[in-house]
């Protein structure tokens, strides 16, 4: 079955509807960090990570030019990841975001500006046992446009629990990177089909541009 045509199939029974952008948008980074970049312990060969980081950065610059808030967030674990449960015994790499380590760090860009928040987590998702959404909510945030690494772990968990926390989700395709560029395509049309509107990195810059004016 080609691309199209399990798109049609899916929408002929009622999947991939369109959300849209509500008045009040906000970019959610997920774990852009350097584990997943050159020389890093995730890092992929074929450059997919390196390519969503450039896409992110100018998602990144067009909110802040447009007034709009940027949040980012990271995983930061405790030693021997104690604090990340079954999450760590699945996942034993996950000991490259033990508290102190280098890979826990953002790139040069993007990073947070003083002032922005960084949300600290130990799961998947940006929501799960955090701060997230009463900060979202308390920002007046209405949209959460998501992006970074990985595709198919952390921003689809997180576009996943933004949906479920009321907020309106779109995921930007040339802003997420993934190992596998199956898994990273397949995540993102099952997102696209249930849980957000999957959209390009054009029409977010052109949708943020539609705020400069805005006080």
């Amino acid at each position: 079955m080609s691309d199209a045509q399990r798109a049609a199939d899916y929408a002929s029974v009622g999947f991939a509807a369109r959300i849209g952008p509500g008045r009040s948008p906000a970019v959610v980074v997920v774990d852009v960090c350097r584990a997943y970049l050159e020389g890093g312990p995730f890092s992929d060969a074929g450059g997919r990570f390196e390519a969503a980081r450039v896409s992110a950065a100018r998602v990144v610059a067009a909110a802040r030019a447009a007034r709009r808030p940027v949040l980012f967030t990271r995983v930061v674990l405790a030693p021997g990841g104690i604090d990340a449960g079954f999450f760590a015994v699945k996942v034993p790499g996950l000991s490259a975001f033990e508290e102190g380590s280098e890979w826990i760090e953002c790139p040069e860009d993007p990073s947070p500006l003083p002032g922005e928040v960084m949300v600290t987590k130990q799961y998947a998702s940006a929501f799960f046992g955090t701060s997230l959404a009463p900060t979202l909510r308390t920002m007046g945030v209405d949209t959460t446009i998501v992006l970074g690494f990985s595709t198919s772990g952390c921003v689809r968990a997180t576009a996943l629990d933004a949906l479920q926390h009321g907020f309106r989700p779109l995921v930007v395709r040339d802003a997420c990177g993934d190992r596998d560029a199956a898994a990273h395509d397949a995540n993102l049309f099952d997102l696209d089909s249930k849980y957000a509107d999957v959209v390009s990195e054009s029409d977010i810059l052109d949708h943020l541009s539609t705020f400069r004016s805005t006080p």
